[in-house]
């Protein structure tokens, strides 16, 4: 199967009916053009969208009344003209024209919820008044519609891919749902039949939508977009032929959710990408636009975690490719084509294994994994995220975050920990008492919040006592424990009956019990710390786990510098070329909107992680401890040679500006 295209473009174009000459602009030149002006080597065009329309003329959907002509063809040919890349999208959870004829066979998320029949629908055009889309159940008759539809366009367009979207397990209770669980012998009693038949349906959509399309073109590339695929859930990520990984950092993602995402994909052995978007809010905006200054930031920052590159657009109905849109895409894909022949093919150089908590506890995007990440990132640590089936022999430490291990994963860490390995596990993930991280767990402490203090000057400061708003676990030390801080009770928790200040009550001056501790293998903070990191940001959640880290690796890092914690550092081992390619990006997000005006206005989560200025740092130091003979350090696409030092094992340089992103090769 060819490989995914670096430099992608996913292009929109959800239009209502009530909108007239639909295409009457498009022009395959003009097409050509921005594609080429953005450096664009495939672009997602459309064959149906979420209103419902086909785009061509279809024997199994209806053409968008406003269109006079086979639009996606026209498209296709441009794209072949261009050598471009064209992989087609099919609205498949989403067809608001068949909802509008079919309202029954919607998808029901509650039992109480009720979908009116057509016979029971008010005057009007929609059974509700709300300006939304509605999703539609896959055990209704929509299925076979659907069906035909994919089957159609695959022998029609013969394209290189295919992308289904608005699709996931879903918690259906719709007429549709009851029936074939009661055929199937579920107990329809049990909202857990629900779940479980969501998983059976969603694997007979993907497994047909493969059966469909493979007899066509067996090397078609399919992906089924849900946004987020949990971690652990690795049956759903092998359902696609690829990954791409939607991650809209204004579009309520935010900009170090997709480093996670991608350091967990980049263990399954998938191709992947990450996309991003040119909205300056998120998709469905026309007239917004972010930074070009972002997008190059984006970029950068997907090819440093191994990924190819795609950039969310939207086209105007009249079938126009928006020239500004396309400058801007191109500044950010010239870099990124300068640099890709080294961003590719490679494997990922980390010390730590982050265990997923989302992998086990299939809690969606879980608050310790943000944390973690968050602190990892910020602390230039490298790093994987894994799940419990990855293997974790090749990494140093294991970091068991906030939320209590399975037990049989105790026997994996036996093992890891019996090769050499250590653990750092914080709060509710204590693992058992055959590890020895220097204290035994007595049970979660009924006093919230209690108060850390470290027997360090943590933050350049003399030791005192650090609020911490998360819950605190009552531990004991194991023999030969060291103690580096300590837990403090308040005089009570805040109730109506009793409180003091505004906030909270003061710590009590007594000796404390231990709360970060390190023993034999590995160490232990009895907070929930990452969690704390995530919602409260404290600068002593991160300082901690930092010094954990650094206690328990000591020289055995990999890879330290001085780069200040906005920025971003990754090292990847391309080894056909024998090289090392270190990232390093450095731009300075801010939160914009979530003024009354916005909130007037009824915007949708306004508050917005905005990349405008890319300030330059200067003087960034670089150690790379390496068993390999590192015979040059050089700036791509300059090509320009650093000069380095090696001493035991350890090779330094320095960079002496970073401006937004710079990749160095290191060959060996």
């Amino acid at each position: 199967m060819k490989p995914l295209a670096q430099r992608q473009v996913h292009l929109d174009f959800h239009t209502s009916e009530d909108i007239d000459n639909i295409g009457s602009m498009f022009d395959g030149e003009q097409f050509k053009r921005a594609l080429k002006k953005g450096h664009v080597n495939s672009i997602t065009v459309f064959a149906k969208c979420h209103h419902g329309w086909a785009y061509f003329p279809s024997q199994t959907n209806k053409m968008h009344p406003g269109l006079k002509f086979d639009l996606l063809s026209a498209m296709l040919k441009a794209c072949a003209e261009a050598n471009v890349d064209a992989p087609v999208y099919i609205s498949a959870g989403l067809d608001e024209k068949y909802y509008v004829e079919h309202p029954d066979h919607a998808a029901q998320f509650s039992r109480a919820y009720h979908t009116p029949s057509i016979k029971e629908k008010p005057t009007g055009k929609y059974a509700d008044e709300s300006a939304q889309y509605h999703l539609l159940c896959f055990n209704s008759p929509y299925f076979d519609v659907l069906m035909s539809q994919v089957k159609e366009v695959v022998e029609k367009f013969k394209p290189i891919g295919i992308f289904l979207d608005i699709v996931s397990e879903r918690t259906c209770f719709c007429e549709h749902c009851m029936k074939l669980a009661r055929e199937l012998g579920m107990d329809t009693e049990d909202d857990e039949t629900f779940v479980k038949l969501g998983r059976i349906t969603y694997k007979k959509y993907t497994d047909k939508v493969r059966e469909i399309s493979t007899a066509i073109k067996p090397d078609i590339k399919i992906f089924h977009n849900g946004g987020h695929i949990l971690a652990g859930r690795r049956e759903l990520a092998y359902m696609n032929t690829h990954l791409e990984l939607e991650s809209l950092p204004t579009g309520g993602w935010g900009y170090d959710h997709f480093p996670r995402s991608a350091k967990y994909v980049s263990n399954l052995g998938m191709d992947f990408l990450g996309m991003t978007g040119k909205f300056h809010l998120s998709w469905g905006e026309f007239g917004g636009y972010k930074h070009p200054n972002a997008l190059r930031y984006e970029v950068a920052l997907s090819l440093a975690n191994g990924a190819k590159c795609s950039i969310g657009d939207q086209m105007h109905p009249y079938g126009f490719l928006d020239e500004a849109t396309y400058e801007s895409i191109g500044i950010a894909y010239a870099e990124a084509e300068a640099v890709e022949e080294y961003c590719y093919g490679v494997s990922s150089v980390a010390d730590i294994a982050l265990l997923s908590a989302e992998s086990y506890t299939e809690v969606k995007n879980h608050v310790a994994d943000t944390g973690a990440g968050r602190i990892l990132l910020e602390g230039h640590k490298l790093f994987d995220i894994v799940d419990l089936q990855c293997d974790i022999s090749k990494y140093k430490l294991v970091i068991l975050p906030d939320a209590k291990i399975p037990e049989a994963y105790e026997n994996k860490l036996e093992a890891f920990v019996k090769g050499g390995g250590k653990i750092l596990a914080t709060g509710a993930a204590m693992p058992s008492e055959k590890f020895d991280l220097g204290a035994k767990m007595l049970g979660k402490s009924e006093c919230r919040p209690a108060y850390y203090r470290p027997a360090y000057n943590a933050l350049g400061l003399s030791p005192t006592n650090y609020v911490m708003y998360m819950d605190m676990y009552d531990v004991e030390t194991t023999e030969g424990a060291r103690v580096f801080g300590t837990a403090h009770r308040s005089f009570f928790n805040r109730a109506p009956e009793h409180f003091c200040s505004h906030k909270h009550t003061p710590y009590k001056i007594e000796e404390g019990t231990p709360a970060f501790t390190v023993g034999r293998d590995g160490a232990y903070i009895a907070f929930d710390t990452f969690t704390e990191y995530a919602e409260i940001g404290a600068i002593i959640s991160k300082d901690t786990v930092l010094r954990a880290i650094d206690l328990i690796l000591g020289e055995s890092i990999t890879l330290r510098t001085n780069l200040p914690s906005a920025g971003v550092v990754t090292l990847n081992d391309q080894i056909d070329e024998s090289r090392y390619v270190l990232h390093a990006l450095y731009a300075t997000p801010h939160k914009r909107g979530g003024t009354n005006i916005l909130a007037l206005a009824k915007v949708a989560n306004p508050a917005l992680e905005v990349i405008e200025d890319l300030p330059t740092v200067n003087g960034i130091e670089f150690a790379l401890k390496t068993e390999k003979k590192i015979k040059s350090v050089r700036l791509v696409p300059e090509n320009k040679e650093l000069a380095f030092e090696e001493k035991d094992g350890t090779v330094t340089f320095i960079l002496d500006a970073l401006t937004c992103k710079q990749v160095i090769v290191l060959d060996y």
